[in-house]
């Protein structure tokens, strides 16, 4: 990997470009998502003497190759566990994890549970295609029902998981969505992602051209992502549509949003749902709205810090101690011990 010296004064995306010849399929999204994380590194300054990417296995997993910081490349599944002890070792870190719908929440699924529930200071994006792309196109935790895959050729009679839901089930205190072609709203979903405390959520839907292309067409083509795309802002009533002439309501009844447009049948936009990012039981419907009866929800949405687990970690380190100084023989021998007699 190669580590260069930080550049003077403002940084360009290229300085965070690596050397290495990048290998992804030709319209590829991955190269998408690779040029938004360029530039957000840029944007911030982050230093690259100080910037850790980790991934595991997969086409997504490729990434530290491609970025001018540290990195490592791990095995299937176990990005999170390895970034949890980068970060243990050296929290003045900025780590990143790069994890797929597969790598994520198959073999990885338990790993991700662990470092979301801990709420590890790691900045985490899972590149959702919605099927294995480095293994050639078998389906994935995230493929819908249906899906013709080499691996399902009659179609998948899995329910697929919710990435969003996932990670809030599991106790993320940040999660976000966007597109791999959004590139400033991507941008700014990544910098929001690196401002937060604790273990930040990602989901970037990402198109595979070769295996899945076009799957997320319901609502990012062209002609119908205005209607299709709700880009949620704290503090703002959820609109979306043409002018924003759509909105969600809450229908008290039955406990769940609808749809209604704004001048119509004496609705105005006080009915509307108001975002807000600290409200858990908002987000778990927001991530539970699909095409074509709903929107898909964009942006951050869930937020609600708390502290982090290498914070509370070391502060159990006594005052004037450290770990490398500490009595291992003492501490296996205390407490409750035994001995067994002959």
């Amino acid at each position: 990997m190669t580590v260069a010296t930080p550049p003077a004064g403002q940084p360009t995306a290229k300085d965070f470009a690596s050397d290495q010849e990048v290998r992804w399929c030709p319209g590829c999204g991955d190269y998408a998502i690779l040029k938004a994380v360029l530039k957000t590194l840029a944007d911030l300054a982050v230093p690259r003497e100080q910037t850790v990417f980790v991934s595991g296995i997969g086409c997504s997993s490729r990434f530290p190759y491609y970025v001018s910081t540290y990195g490592f490349h791990t095995i299937h599944g176990r990005a999170p566990a390895i970034a949890t002890g980068v970060k243990l070792a050296n929290p003045e870190l900025d780590v990143w994890v790069i994890t797929g719908d597969g790598d994520g929440l198959s073999i990885g699924g338990n790993h991700m549970l662990h470092v979301l529930r801990r709420n590890v200071n790691l900045q985490i994006i899972l590149f959702n295609n919605e099927i294995y792309g480095l293994t050639k196109g078998q389906y994935s935790p995230t493929s819908r029902q249906g899906t013709r895959s080499p691996s399902t050729p009659l179609g998948s009679v899995d329910y697929p998981v919710s990435p969003g839901a996932f990670a809030l089930g599991a106790g993320a205190r940040f999660i976000a969505r966007s597109i791999d072609t959004l590139q400033p709203h991507l941008i700014g979903v990544l910098k929001r992602a690196h401002e937060h405390r604790g273990a930040s959520f990602v989901e970037v839907f990402q198109n595979c051209v070769v295996f899945n292309d076009g799957v997320f067409e319901d609502f990012t083509a062209k002609a119908i992502a205005p209607e299709m795309q709700l880009h949620v802002q704290h503090g703002k009533p959820l609109r979306f549509g043409k002018g924003d002439a759509k909105g969600l309501r809450l229908d008290p009844a039955r406990l769940a949003v609808e749809v209604v447009t704004v001048g119509e049948n004496g609705v105005t936009e006080s009915d509307l749902l108001v975002h807000d990012e600290k409200n858990r039981t908002l987000a778990a419907l927001l991530l539970g709205l699909a095409p074509p009866a709903f929107p898909t929800a964009l942006g951050v949405i869930y937020c609600d810090p708390a502290a982090t687990y290498e914070e509370q970690a070391y502060e159990q380190i006594p005052a004037g101690a450290s770990v490398a100084r500490a009595d291992l023989e003492r501490l296996l021998h205390q407490g409750q011990t035994w001995t067994v007699a002959g």
